[in-house]
């Protein structure tokens, strides 16, 4: 597809203020949609290969920086090698953290109970004033210069959280829970050079209640050993094999990392799972662009790998980078709820249409006669493409099941048709970039959901 198609396709679709979109507010395409391709490429995709690859890796689970880690990064990188693609597997850096001790006092007084270092907290020992910013967004941090803030839990990631304030002077971080499981809990990213301590939903409500009252001067003191572990990134790539070469590149990507614990059977062997299938289903075919298959280490880690695949990217790819797909959990079957498509919701970092949403609902729309909503949502790899300008998106079933970051999360809960449903949109999607065919563009709709 040549770049001034792209252009209008970001531009394309009508947001609508609330509701449920219906066969009647579609758009009668200026272009008429090439029904040969579910006849032709899509139906060769294979729910029981998705589910056999789930099997295989939820086997155990496949923490970033572990065995079972390698050992999945090896299996699919052999899988993406049967198919003729040219390969690589991208090693980089992670850290674990020991911790000392983690200690709060408030005034002269310890905080008591057992406060939680962040993975990734400075060591340090640090005494300030302490000053309420809510869940840390930019426009709740007011002057926290030379403070140590309290935030909530809850939004936005942590290490967001952190870089707002530390942008602003604060000199530490102690952050309450937004639930009741606890203070197990908090990443700092590399460079974020000063305390952060996680403490219980309590403890914070109380400190919320007596800074209402009075100023308060907190101590937090963390003595914390640093680990480094390697963790892995996949990539595979699919040259363009057309003669009119577009000089664009296409990339579709899943984690293929687990929580510690944790089989990971939905987060994420599913989406794993489609990324090979649609490996093997593009194999073969001609293409006028280049397409990367990506797996991605450390996503449970605060978007790790998929970040360190970014930083390393050359300009020139970055520039031919026209759309990255990312898949999510997309196979729960107690996940989305009672909401239209089973729950399947497409995530923009900035809460606007592009490229990918377009496409994304068109699709599903042809395919299955439902039209996807989109909504506003980082958490997950499709983060780092849009940071770069890339038009990205995440596709997920929201809300997340029950299981979510459990060790339940298992084989027995992956739903095949969640599977195929979104496999068939994503490579119908993909087959539109890659391929002089297009479709028109639908109107679709934007949902404030919660994923969790």
């Amino acid at each position: 597809m040549n770049r001034k198609l792209v252009a209008l396709f970001a531009a394309a679709g009508l947001v609508l203020s609330s509701g449920t979109a219906s066969a009647a507010m579609i758009v009668s395409p200026s272009t008429q949609y090439e029904v040969v391709l579910e006849n032709k490429l899509l139906k060769k995709i294979s729910a029981d290969n998705m589910y056999k690859t789930i099997e295989l890796l939820s086997k155990q689970p496949r923490e970033a920086g572990t065995e079972g880690e390698l050992k999945a990064v090896k299996y699919i990188e052999g899988e993406f090698k049967k198919l003729g693609y040219k390969t690589e597997i991208q090693p980089f850096p992670i850290y674990d953290f020991k911790t000392n001790h983690a200690k709060v006092k408030i005034g002269d007084t310890d905080l008591g109970g057992t406060p939680h270092a962040f993975s990734g907290s400075a060591s340090g020992k640090v005494t300030a004033p302490l000053v309420y910013v809510g869940k840390a967004t930019p426009e709740e941090v007011g002057d926290v210069k030379g403070k140590i803030v309290l935030a909530e839990r809850g939004d936005i990631a942590f290490v967001d959280k952190i870089k707002n304030v530390l942008e602003k002077g604060a000199v530490g971080v102690l952050m309450y829970n937004n639930s009741d499981e606890g203070n197990t809990f908090g990443q700092a990213a590399e460079g974020q050079n000063i305390p952060a301590v996680a403490i219980t939903k309590a403890e914070g409500f109380k400190l919320v209640d007596q800074l209402k009252a009075k100023e308060l001067s907190v101590t937090l003191d963390v003595d914390i050993e640093k680990i480094e572990k390697t963790s892995y990134n996949v990539i595979a790539t699919k040259p363009a094999t057309e003669k009119k070469n577009t000089g664009q590149i296409v990339t579709v990507g899943a984690h293929h990392d687990s929580v510690p614990g944790g089989p990971g059977a939905n987060d994420d062997a599913s989406g794993v799972s489609a990324v090979l299938e649609l490996a093997r289903l593009f194999a073969k075919e001609k293409t006028d662009t280049e397409i990367r298959f990506l797996t991605f280490g450390s996503e449970e880690r605060g978007l790790v790998g998929s970040s360190y695949y970014a930083s390393k990217l050359p300009k020139a790819d970055v520039d031919k980078m026209v759309a990255h797909f990312q898949m999510d959990m997309i196979g729960g079957r107690d996940a989305g709820g009672d909401n239209e498509a089973g729950g399947l919701i497409m995530y923009t970092i900035d809460g606007k249409k592009n490229l990918v949403t377009d496409l994304g609902a068109t699709s599903s729309y042809h395919l299955f006669n439902e039209v996807l909503p989109y909504g506003q949502l980082g958490r997950s790899d499709h983060q780092p493409f849009h940071d770069l300008g890339i038009p990205s998106a995440l596709f997920i079933h929201s809300p997340v099941e029950p299981w979510y970051h459990k060790p339940t999360d298992t084989l027995d809960k992956i739903d095949k048709k969640k599977l195929l449903q979104v496999a068939k949109i994503v490579g119908s999607s993909v087959y539109h970039i890659t391929d002089p065919k297009t479709p028109g563009i639908i109107k679709y709709y934007f949902e404030d959901r919660a994923v969790d």
